[in-house]
């Protein structure tokens, strides 16, 4: 059984991998139905495994058929019994576009499908090391687990302009109802991302620089442009924790608070650095999305670094620092609330 449950985990890693290097590739023109069909292909093995561990090996054959294992479809029900979970509403939705993209295929797939599927990439890697303590990180460096996006955005008057009243209907009621779950989901169904970019001349404040040419001949120039690339700040805070937890283990850093070693950085921990070093507040390290009524954070890879960079240069003491900086900040401070 081990020897079955090592070869089911290989091959999904194999099928993961496949998943994110023919997105990523430009010369395949079909690239979303590739990802779609390996990425399905990656978590119903790794859900076997799973399910073997858990529920031993008859529990991935039909009872009816002991010749024949269960689909994805069943896979999930099993594993992930809350069908409102974002992360199965996720699975759900890729496996529609399994099956029925070989009938109906169009680029604009992507851009209805890519935040869903940058999702599916981080979800997976993180069952993958819960359930099987295997991190695809050593197997892929983590810059690869973003997705090469299209600077493109949905345009439903390009759309209508491009395809027949049929084909025009179905991808933009796909488009409304999937973008409809993600506003009442979390980043575990889509990652969406506004980023803005506008014009500075503090250069301590800019991520990149650029250069106006007074001579040109092009009266316009850029004041503000927004996009979406969705490249950056794709990690909610508990996926920082994991992350950093995943990473000081991987670099022997030991941890420590009130002289004890942490075996896992929390949301506690994590909070403690968000508010001595204002995390919330830098535009590089962290998006506010204010669409709902309650804002949603999510992080970038630079603010994983730079706490991991911190913790390095006094692992024992640092937490307690930040935390005895905090309360005594606070008791100076009339009518601030004990952290």
């Amino acid at each position: 059984m081990t020897n079955l449950v090592e070869q089911l985990i290989s091959k999904a890693e194999e099928a993961f991998i496949l998943a994110i290097e023919i997105y990523n590739k430009p010369t395949i023109k079909y690239r979303v139905e590739g990802f779609a069909f390996f990425i399905c292909n990656a978590w119903e093995l790794m859900l076997k495994a799973h399910l073997i561990n858990t529920k031993g090996e008859n529990s991935i054959y039909y009872k009816d058929n002991k010749d024949r294992t269960i689909n994805l479809e069943n896979c999930i029900k099993l594993v992930f019994t809350n069908d409102k979970d974002p992360l199965r509403l996720n699975l759900e939705k890729i496996i529609e576009l399994r099956n029925t993209s070989t009938h109906f295929i169009t680029e604009e797939y992507e851009m209805v499908y890519v935040p869903l599927f940058q999702s599916c990439i981080f979800n997976f890697n993180e069952k993958m090391l819960k359930f099987h303590n295997v991190d695809i990180t050593e197997l892929i460096s983590v810059n690869f687990l973003n997705l090469v996006v299209k600077e493109k955005f949905f345009d439903e008057n390009e759309i209508k302009a491009k395809y027949s009243d049929q084909i025009a209907h179905k991808l933009i009621g796909l488009n409304d109802k999937i973008s409809k779950i993600a506003e009442e989901s979390n980043n575990n169904f889509a990652i969406r991302i506004e980023h803005h970019y506008y014009i500075t001349k503090d250069k301590e404040k800019a991520t990149d620089t650029v250069a106006i040419d007074k001579n040109s001949k092009n009266l316009v120039q850029i004041i503000k442009e927004l996009k979406n690339p969705n490249e950056t700040h794709k990690y909610t805070a508990k996926k920082v924790c994991t992350e950093i937890t995943r990473q000081l283990k991987r670099q022997n850093t030991v941890l420590k608070h009130k002289g004890e070693i942490v075996e896992t950085f929390n949301f506690y921990h994590f909070n403690l650095f968000c508010k001595y070093y204002g995390i919330k507040e830098n535009e590089k390290w962290c998006f506010i999305y204010k669409a709902n009524s309650s804002p949603s954070y999510s992080y970038s890879l630079q603010a994983i670094e730079f706490i991991l960079d911190e913790i390095k240069k006094d692992p024992e003491n640092i937490l307690d620092n930040i935390k005895n900086y905090i309360k005594t900040k606070n008791k100076l401070t009339p009518g601030a609330k004990e952290f």
